[in-house]
């Protein structure tokens, strides 16, 4: 009962995550759906959530463990972690410290580009200064970096090159999305462009986004069947709220900084299980439910304040 009651815990905790962290795509994707007939609209939400939802979201995890962990094979790779088989758990927890340390890097540095680079609403005492000192971003990773490298390569030369890894992952992934955003917008004022060729930018930004969740899915669980169904689920309702309450969730302008925080935890907490810190399964999903919700709670307050006062108008 008590396993029952832990691998719906972290199903739970892998939806909201991949919800979250999605809510940049979704848009992007409510953006450019606006500028597109009914029939391409309708395929895109359809058909095209295959791709982007069930091919993307469930294979890279596969393959990430998979290329991890070569001797499992794709079957091994895909039911490793369920498998009791003394061969597949040793190669597992060999395999587990630089994949964990990659992903935990990758994200630690996602936070730190978003605190110190990106424009946001300002949710805690501390971002503004952070943001005017944004010239810091690229001394800071870089010292982190060669921190993490030092203590790691004593442990595991292979853990070392992990986070290397990590931080080249987040490099090119951030060149993708900065890309993808300079094409929105040249995309949102150029006429005559063909539904199908927005349809195969949407595809290919849904896949570039969906690395985030991918990966960050690894700090709740190293079972791909789970990280599979979180975020698939996750994913779909992604889908739903572009369709309906796109403009709604906008509003709640907070939700992106509770995104934000809650990778860098889970960042930390993929570093500390990659140098061999015990951290319980509970507590990834407790830190994304307890902070997205305080930030969730935090905006909302905020819309009921500015209710008020255009009332009061």
């Amino acid at each position: 009962m008590v396993e029952i009651f832990s691998l719906v815990f972290i199903i739970l905790g892998l939806v909201l995550f991949e919800i979250i962290t999605s809510i940049d795509n979704a848009v992007i994707n409510a953006d450019v759906l606006t500028t597109m007939s009914q029939r391409a609209r309708r395929w895109f939400l359809t058909w095209g959530i295959l791709s982007s939802v069930f091919v993307v979201r469930f294979v890279l995890p596969w393959a990430i463990v998979w290329a991890a962990i070569p001797s499992l094979g794709p079957i091994g790779a895909l039911t490793a972690t369920f498998s009791s088989d003394p061969k597949v758990i040793e190669a597992l927890e060999m395999s587990a410290p630089p994949l964990l340390m990659t992903g935990g890097v990758f994200l630690v540095f996602l936070f730190l580009h978003w605190v110190f680079l990106e424009p946001k609403n300002y949710g805690l005492r501390g971002e503004r200064h952070i943001e005017k000192h944004g010239v810091w971003f690229f001394a800071v990773v870089s010292i982190l970096l060669a921190l993490i490298v030092w203590f790691a390569i004593n442990k595991n030369p292979i853990m070392a090159f992990g986070a290397v890894v990590g931080s080249t992952a987040f490099f090119i992934v951030h060149g993708f999305k900065e890309n993808a955003a300079k094409h929105e917008q040249e995309l949102m004022g150029k006429a005559g462009m063909s539904d199908w060729s927005k349809i195969l930018y949407l595809e290919v930004i849904d896949a570039t986004f969906s690395i985030d969740g991918v990966i960050g899915a690894f700090a709740f669980t190293l079972a791909v069947p789970l990280i599979l169904i979180g975020n698939g689920v996750g994913a779909i309702a992604v889908r739903q709220i572009t369709i309906s309450n796109i403009e709604r969730v906008k509003r709640y302008k907070y939700l992106k900084n509770g995104a934000m925080y809650s990778i860098f935890i889970l960042g930390w907490v993929m570093v500390a299980n990659a140098f061999g810190v015990h951290i319980p399964e509970w507590l990834s999903p407790i830190a994304t439910f307890a902070i997205i919700g305080w930030f969730f709670w935090k905006s909302k307050r905020e819309l009921s304040k500015a209710g008020l006062k255009v009332g009061k108008v």
